[in-house]
């Protein structure tokens, strides 16, 4: 069975790797990404319930719309 990705030297050569061997590679490749300007700063992404250049819209704490509190005995 071919793999057709696999038969590019560098894929084989990435899957030839050990774990230790593939993570050593990953920090040089870090290494270099940082020593070159890249940031780990993440991207703003205003649709993130994180995203903190949006205020907050008021938590409805009062039993507002659409809140139905339902007893049975």
């Amino acid at each position: 069975m071919s793999i057709p990705w696999l038969a590019d030297d560098e894929w084989f050569d990435w899957y030839r790797l050990t774990p230790v061997e593939r993570w050593n590679e990953t920090e040089k490749l870090w290494s270099f990404y940082l020593a070159s300007g890249g940031s780990l700063d993440p991207e703003p992404d205003s649709q993130s319930p994180f995203d903190s250049q949006f205020p907050r819209r008021p938590s409805i704490v009062d039993g507002g719309a659409g809140v139905c509190s339902v007893r049975r005995r």
